[in-house]
């Protein structure tokens, strides 16, 4: 039988399990919402910023949280320089172009993920000896881990940034134009290429921090991006594509739906409360909670 305390303790997990996952998925919605492309290698992006952890604390003996600010930088910069070296020339595709984007998305995924596979062999590594790492916080009986509060902390502060940055900047005033019309934007001399390729590196370095976060208690291999893109992709379709509210609200109910249904059923099973929520949203409302397609 559940007890209540049992309850609280799952719920509470599964928020902020939730919360990561949200912080994993909006750069993958401010993509979509931004140039209506998906970003296939957005699984492979998260490792990178997990194995750049990695390497960095190995290098330099210091905590990922300090690190954090450089692996963001240099996955804006990856996410800058994969539009500019792969996507822009997608776009031009006269034929297809959807299809074209896909398979250019798809492709570097896989070659990210060969590329891991290579210079750092399938083998599971983790960092040791953090600052956060095996330290729970007990709150009236409800164990929490800080490594998840520190994420769900983090996931919190960057949404309240994005919708700042949004709402109060130039950029963010551009950027919410060119996803309502591309073409106009030219028109009073906004830039939509260098709009597109900030909005890459923001959606990257987004999905850095998410990487950075998980580093800290997670195990690192070359496949640990496909375990967490799907839930990515799970969150935006549920949220709404393109609608970055949407994943905040969709990342929470995935969490919680999956902690919840790993207390009922067998731990490996986890992901089907996800799939069927899921599933019933995609037939009550297909563009998703939030969606304005």
């Amino acid at each position: 039988m559940i007890t209540a305390q049992g309850f609280l303790q799952v719920l509470a997990s599964g928020l902020l399990m939730g919360l990561i996952y949200a912080l994993i998925a909006v750069g993958l919605s401010l993509i979509f919402g931004l140039m209506d492309v998906v970003n296939f290698a957005h699984g492979e992006f998260l490792m990178v910023a997990m194995y750049a952890a990695f390497g960095l604390v190995f290098l330099t003996a210091l905590d990922p949280i300090v690190l954090t600010p450089i692996i963001v930088a240099v996955m804006f910069a990856l996410g800058v320089l994969v539009y500019v070296g792969v996507i822009r020339y997608a776009m031009r595709a006269k034929i297809n172009q959807g299809m074209v984007q896909i398979f250019a998305t798809f492709g570097l995924g896989l070659l990210i993920q060969g590329l891991a596979q290579y210079f750092f062999t399938p083998d599971y590594r983790t960092i040791s000896h953090t600052w956060l790492g095996g330290k729970t916080l007990d709150l009236a009986g409800v164990f929490l881990p800080w490594p998840q509060i520190y994420g769900g902390a983090v996931s919190l502060a960057v949404f309240g940034g994005l919708f700042w940055l949004i709402t109060r900047t130039d950029f963010g005033k551009a950027l919410e134009a060119t996803r309502e019309d591309q073409g106009a934007v030219a028109l009073v001399g906004i830039d939509r290429n260098r709009i597109f390729a900030l909005g890459w590196g923001l959606g990257a370095a987004l999905v850095g921090l998410a990487g950075a976060v998980l580093a800290i208690f997670y195990y690192i291999h070359p496949q640990v991006g496909a375990t967490f893109a799907l839930i990515a992709y799970v969150v935006v379709a549920l949220g709404g594509f393109g609608s970055i509210f949407g994943a905040l609200v969709a990342g929470l109910i995935v969490g919680v739906v999956e902690a919840m249904t790993a207390m009922i059923l067998p731990p490996a099973l986890k992901s089907v409360g996800v799939y069927a929520i899921y599933l019933a949203v995609l037939f009550i409302r297909p563009r998703g909670l939030f969606g304005r397609l």
